[in-house]
């Protein structure tokens, strides 16, 4: 039997398999507003295949977006944008949904990675982006405002009106984004972080916000609903954030709760050096999974069903999460279900297209017409 298409319970939720579609930017809302794109985007790998569809990085203030056309979850009209398009994934498919919650931090007010992804000047309609500290990302761009007690206080609170926002439109779960450079990265890592408060300095001080972020979330999000966290495990750059802190990090999180992380890695800084290649970053979530026992999910060129199978059946991860291989083949779940003798939920107006030879593979004989 496929260990990748065995259940999988995390809190309330119980998933029939290991997939996780993983969150991926679509640098297309305005104003922080779903729209039509959203809704195709959505719906379509809803039917994937996956047991659990994670809605991209979903920002819980205006200057925490990326770009100007990133998700936004901060005010009334971003919650209504994204109502009809859950509530069209749940007419028509039976994945989990969850939401990446995250601010961008100094990484914000930037252009789309299609028109270059640099810095867009407050001038040029761009923002004050705020940090830990006021280092900018890169050389040649304008600093970042140091937050003041004020200023994270708000953003805590936003990441706290934001899940209540989440539980309102009926969303299963939440990841919360502390990797790839943006705000509670940049708490986390030296790099980034030069505070010389109780919110800088040691490892101790340099986790206090993402863990109150956490706690604060957890504490209005459903008991039975999991929270989660993406993590970068290192920032691949000499005497900044590594995997051992990242498992002191994830250790303090399992004795508030956490209910997965996701192992990804670095985006602090443009000097990083990233060996890539096929699960590059499983060993992070391997070494995690070892030292913690939380529940881990691996990410990172993970494309193949044999691949996936692997990693779960060997231990290394409990769960994977696929991007660019989803976005690739929308079906992918099918596909690795037919490959691994597993089986996954598909509309019935679908069914007739499974092979002659995978007659199992929705769970469904064919129909006749009449």
């Amino acid at each position: 039997m496929s260990v990748l298409f065995s259940p999988i319970k995390l809190r309330g939720l119980n998933l029939p398999n290991r997939i996780m579609v993983s969150p991926m930017c679509q640098y297309s809302a305005v104003d922080g507003e779903a729209n039509d794109w959203h809704f195709t985007h959505i719906n379509s790998l809803a039917l994937s295949g996956a047991a659990m569809f994670c809605i991209e990085a979903t920002h819980v203030e205006a200057i925490g977006r990326i770009t100007p056309g990133c998700l936004g979850l901060y005010n009334d009209a971003t919650e209504a944008a994204l109502k009809p398009i859950l509530a069209s994934v749940r007419k028509r498919s039976k994945t989990a949904v969850a939401m990446q919650l995250a601010h961008a931090g100094r990484k914000g007010s930037s252009h789309t990675p299609w028109d270059g992804g640099q810095q867009i000047p407050v001038a040029e309609g761009g923002w004050q982006a705020v940090a830990p500290s006021a280092i900018a990302h890169k050389a040649g761009e304008a600093a970042p405002l140091e937050l003041d007690a004020a200023g994270l206080a708000r953003i805590r609170d936003a990441f706290v009106a934001a899940a209540k926002r989440a539980e309102r439109l009926g969303i299963d779960a939440l990841e919360l984004h502390g990797a790839h450079g943006y705000l509670l990265h940049q708490f986390l890592s030296p790099i980034s972080n030069k505070r010389s408060d109780q919110y800088g300095g040691s490892l101790e001080n340099r986790m206090r916000f993402p863990l109150e972020v956490f706690d604060a979330v957890r504490a209005v999000f459903p008991a039975t609903k999991p929270v989660g966290m993406r993590v970068s495990s290192t920032d691949w750059v000499e005497g900044g954030w590594d995997l051992a802190q990242t498992i002191e990090f994830v250790t303090e999180l399992k004795k508030r709760g956490i209910d997965w992380i996701d192992a990804s890695s670095g985006g602090v800084s443009p000097l990083q050096k990233i060996p890539l290649g096929p699960g590059y970053q499983v060993p992070f979530a391997q070494a995690i999974k070892q030292a913690t026992g939380v529940t881990t999910i691996a990410v990172g060129l993970v494309t193949e069903a044999k691949q996936s199978e692997d990693i779960v059946a060997s231990g290394k991860a409990d769960m994977v999460a696929l991007a660019r291989g989803m976005l690739y083949d929308p079906r992918w779940g099918w596909h690795a279900a037919a490959e691994l003798g597993g089986q996954v939920e598909a509309p019935p107006q679908y069914w007739r297209s499974q092979p002659a030879t995978q007659k199992a593979l929705f769970g469904a004989t064919t129909f006749g017409t009449r």
